[in-house]
């Protein structure tokens, strides 16, 4: 049996299309035996969503701040309407074992508050992202359970405190990014799936010729001190080489064209790159 987290974002989800290609590449590879958990993120729908209210989307460093507000859209938009549109469309791909769950789903995803923090691009100021969660613990239990009745877990990226905060556990919006790495690294799958804008790692971030398809550990930090992977990539390249030491057995970055998942899958570095230890 090989073992698979796949991850991609909202604008996979709004390209119907595009969508429609990576979860039939899902489906023969399931058929062929694999098991995958998918994960998947909403930030275009949370931007969308939080205009139409009347509420300014507020970013530090990529990374969403989450007041009150804006944690009730999380909620919405991820475990409400794209939840039920990827399940949907992955069965009418031919994921017959679709199954929409959360992050907060039997403390599947558990996590404590972030603390005031500096990051990347946010100046040399402390920030606090609200509720925003770090991630503690991954309970691999009932994404196991499912992946033994034949099921393919589809998982918004949403998670639950460890604390009690009055009638209920606190709930986080939590890095789509960051979450399917953790899952990954828990359940130590063969194949970590990052899907992105561009087809891999670009050695000229404006030039989609110039993919490195394959980069070990060392190569890849060599990368990030030379200025070849800059920007966003940045921290998906650092998060994939974290969880390659914790058992994961590859990590691959690749975008979402029609046939990229199965020959990455077939054949590590065709069509994206692939990172390992």
């Amino acid at each position: 049996m090989t073992t698979a987290v796949l991850k991609f974002g909202g604008e996979v989800i709004a390209d119907a299309p595009a969508l429609a290609a990576v979860l039939a590449d899902v489906a023969r590879l399931t058929a062929a035996g694999w098991k995958f958990a998918i994960c998947h993120g909403g930030g275009p729908q949370a931007n969308a969503l939080q205009e139409r209210l009347g509420l300014q989307p507020v970013k530090v460093g990529g990374r969403r701040v989450t007041d009150e507000a804006t944690l009730q859209v999380m909620k919405y938009v991820l475990a409400g309407e794209l939840s039920v549109d990827v399940v949907a469309a992955a069965l009418a791909a031919g994921v017959g074992g679709a199954l929409g769950i959360s992050g907060v789903s039997a403390g599947l995803v558990s996590a404590r508050r972030r603390p005031p923090t500096r990051v990347s691009g946010g100046g040399e100021e402390l920030v606090d992202f609200g509720l925003v969660g770090d991630v503690v613990e991954i309970r691999t239990a009932l994404i196991e359970h499912l992946w033994a009745g034949g099921y393919t877990p589809v998982i918004n990226t949403l998670g639950v405190g460890l604390e009690t905060a009055g009638f209920a556990c606190p709930v986080y919006n939590i890095n789509a990014d960051t979450v399917s790495s953790a899952i990954a690294g828990a359940l130590k799958v063969d194949h970590l799936f990052l899907m992105t804008g561009v087809p891999g790692v670009l050695r000229d971030k404006d030039d989609p010729t110039t993919r490195i398809a394959r980069l070990s550990a060392a190569e890849a930090r060599g990368a990030i001190e030379m200025k070849v992977i800059v920007g966003g990539m940045i921290p998906k390249v650092e998060e994939a080489l974290a969880n390659l030491a914790l058992g994961i057995g590859a990590v691959h970055i690749l975008g979402a064209s029609a046939g990229a998942l199965q020959a990455e899958a077939a054949t590590p570095g065709s069509v994206g790159t692939v990172l390992v230890a």
